[in-house]
């Protein structure tokens, strides 16, 4: 439990999240775009030193396959985060932020959109844990030590075990207001143990900000 995928990416994710209809929500997927006046597509990361130059020669830029993960933007401890999609199809994107245990050791992750079409919902999210996690007791996540909330597990893949979790207005308005949450889940090989991760809300409120204009700019 104490080394999680670190090689975990967003891209898995999302093709999990694909695969069960997580994304009839809204549009697709976590319907999320960037930050920046550009499209996704449009934003996709420039290869170093891709600035324009005074002579008007160009250094190149990365091509972003499709079905490929991209950054494009940081808030705090918060990324905006988009998958390259095919031709003519919006890229998908939400803010991620890698959970670490108490050691430090990186443990699992979120990956959060917002739901801007929803009545109930401002937003949801998944929690991706690993395989080893005691799925009957759930995830607990509470905000500042506030009262905790319960999150059931929804299914497990090769890369880990999913909880897809819905916030209300009101949990979104305590991340924007709170330093950081915790969220709680039992290994299953000790399952007389908990194990502590740390949700920073450092650039939350610039973060969920970015995710909903990237819907509105995509």
């Amino acid at each position: 439990m104490s080394e999680f995928l670190k090689t975990l990416v967003i891209g898995a994710t999302f093709s999990a999240f694909v695969a069960t209809g997580a994304f009839a929500q809204t549009t697709t997927e976590p319907a999320a775009e960037p930050a920046a006046e550009a499209t996704a597509q449009e934003e996709a990361p420039a290869a170093e030193g891709n600035a324009p130059r005074n002579d008007g020669l160009s250094t190149g830029q990365d091509v972003v396959e499709v079905g490929a993960t991209y950054k494009v933007s940081d808030h705090g401890d918060w990324e905006l985060r988009c998958i390259k999609a095919p031709e003519g199809k919006k890229d998908p994107c939400q803010l991620y932020q890698l959970l670490e245990d108490q050691q430090g050791n990186s443990v699992a992750e979120i990956n959060l959109f917002n739901l801007a079409d929803d009545d109930k919902l401002a937003a949801g999210a998944t929690i991706v844990t690993p395989l080893e996690t005691l799925l009957t007791q759930n995830v607990l996540l509470s905000v500042d030590g506030g009262k905790a909330k319960v999150y059931p597990f929804t299914f497990c893949t090769t890369i880990g075990c999913f909880s897809r979790v819905g916030f209300t207005s009101g949990d979104v308005s305590a991340f924007k207001a709170g330093n950081s949450a915790k969220i709680v889940v039992v290994p299953a090989q000790a399952p007389d143990q908990k194990v502590e991760l740390t949700m920073s809300l450092s650039g939350f409120t610039a973060g969920f900000d970015a995710v909903k204009a990237a819907r509105k700019a995509n």
